[in-house]
């Protein structure tokens, strides 16, 4: 894996399980910044209100920072949240935002089997949405006449760049490309027009 590059989820994931009658549902999701995550702890907690406990932990960027938080929303100190949270570390996934969901089943399980439920909600859920390497990207606008847009167009397809076009009085492109790629796309495209691309 290259310097800049980290592991994260590549969608949503959620998955299902019992422990002597609890039944535990793990949530996560992408998230890119500390709203993002909190929105989707808000999210799950809205659409499991009704549960007993609904444990969240998150590892995104804010700032040059990276933020780790949990929280063990009611379960005995350290059971829950720093479980989940650990989960995140040890696999080392980041931008990423889990949720655990308990509904209790009338058996108390002890800090070791809350601890193990909780990790294990993260770990099943990290599994179902696909841990994947990404790099850092950085976002262009790319400006050009009509007359250029094929050419550009051809360049950002075969180098795998993300980008979705808008064609007014100019043709606007607006590229997702890893960081590390960016300078030499933005040389390759300044050659390739004669120097006629507005890069932004």
């Amino acid at each position: 894996m290259s310097d800049d590059a980290f592991l994260t989820v590549a969608e949503r994931g959620q998955a299902e399980f019992e422990v002597k009658g609890s039944e535990f549902i793990g949530h996560v999701a992408p998230a890119e910044s500390v709203d993002a995550a909190e929105a989707f702890v808000s999210e799950v907690r809205d659409a499991y209100a009704d549960a007993t406990h609904n444990v969240p932990a998150y590892r995104v960027p804010e700032g040059d920072m990276l933020r780790e938080w949990a929280s063990d929303d009611g379960e005995p100190t350290n059971s829950a949240g720093k479980p989940a949270l650990n989960v995140l570390v040890q696999r080392e996934v980041r931008n990423v935002v889990a949720v655990v969901t308990r509904y209790y089943g009338g058996v108390n399980l002890g800090v070791g089997g809350l601890a193990r439920a909780y990790a294990r909600g993260v770990s099943d859920a990290l599994d179902a949405a696909g841990v994947v390497e990404e790099r850092p990207h950085e976002r262009l606008t790319v400006t050009v006449e009509y007359d250029d847009s094929g050419t550009v167009r051809g360049i950002l397809e075969s180098v795998g760049a993300e980008f979705d076009a808008a064609y007014e009085a100019t043709v606007t492109f607006d590229v997702r490309v890893p960081v590390d790629e960016a300078d030499p796309l933005r040389d390759r495209l300044r050659s390739a027009t004669g120097g006629r691309v507005e890069l932004g």
